[in-house]
């Protein structure tokens, strides 16, 4: 069975809801792995997920199921990506793709958070400019906050964003956007509450470069933890690039903690002979 992570093991409810939260346009079951597409938006969408691994796929299954794997992504003209995380359950696998020289990139940490261990944090005011009343929460992304998010984190197009739209509004969701003292949208973030899990996952955490350092990334993250709370959620995740420091420093003092790691394993594109 699939574990989170090496730092602390989690049960495969987590990486359920992750999924949940998440939600490729389509997906197959092979095997026990979840094969992913929406089109090349986003790893996550895009990607593998070994839902089951176990002793019986220790050997000569694997094989199998990546070229089954591979002949599903091709027919869809995108590269076969793995979202693994590092685990006993997950080595056989990565000496696979070790072997197949698949690329590592895009290590994250899953964060976590009880709010029966960890208070929410106080619902004042963060600074003096940034009222957590005045956080803007909807149950689906406005233009403004997709517009926010979009010029951060996007990569593509309109075409891009109304598939990438999709996936946000594939999972019951709160949306949370503050304004600057101008009224222009500053922050966004997204809390997404997947059917029949207790958790609740922060994604989409995007600030206007212009306001960055001013409290905002806090509030986002006070306000849609507050919404949780209100909905009867207690536990929460979320995901951060290891690479992005800052952020994970904003996270630990709203009381996350690491719980475990993950990569993306690509295969390389294959060099198409050239010549008589």
């Amino acid at each position: 069975m699939s574990a989170l992570g090496t730092t602390e093991p989690a049960p495969l409810d987590l990486e359920a809801a992750m999924d949940a939260a998440w939600p490729a346009l389509e997906r197959y079951d092979a095997g026990g792995w979840v094969l992913r597409a929406a089109g090349g938006v986003t790893q996550r969408a895009n990607s593998i997920w070994p839902r089951i691994l176990d002793a019986g796929q220790s050997g000569d299954q694997l094989p199998v199921l990546l070229a089954d794997a591979r002949s599903w992504y091709r027919r869809r003209r995108l590269p076969v990506i793995f979202q693994l995380f590092t685990s006993p359950a997950t080595a056989a696998l990565h000496d696979l793709l070790d072997t197949e020289r698949f690329t590592r990139q895009s290590e994250t940490l899953v964060m976590t958070r009880s709010a029966a261990a960890v208070p929410l944090p106080a619902a004042a005011p963060v600074t003096a400019a940034i009222d957590l009343s005045l956080i803007e929460l909807s149950p689906l992304p406005s233009p403004d906050w997709l517009r926010v998010w979009w010029d951060v984190d996007g990569r593509g197009g309109e075409d891009a964003l109304a598939t990438a739209r999709a996936i946000l509004e594939g999972c019951p969701s709160v949306y949370a956007l503050a304004r600057d003292a101008d009224g222009r949208p500053a922050a966004v973030g997204r809390l997404a509450l997947p059917a029949g899990s207790a958790r609740g996952g922060l994604y989409c955490m995007a600030t206007r470069p212009d306001v960055r350092r001013s409290g905002y990334g806090t509030a986002i993250v006070r306000s849609l933890l507050q919404a949780g709370a209100e909905r009867g959620v207690m536990d929460f995740w979320l995901l951060v690039t290891a690479a992005n420091h800052e952020a994970q420093g904003l996270y630990a003092k709203a009381g996350f903690r690491e719980a475990g790691r993950y990569l993306y394993r690509q295969e390389r594109p294959r060099r198409a002979l050239t010549g008589c």
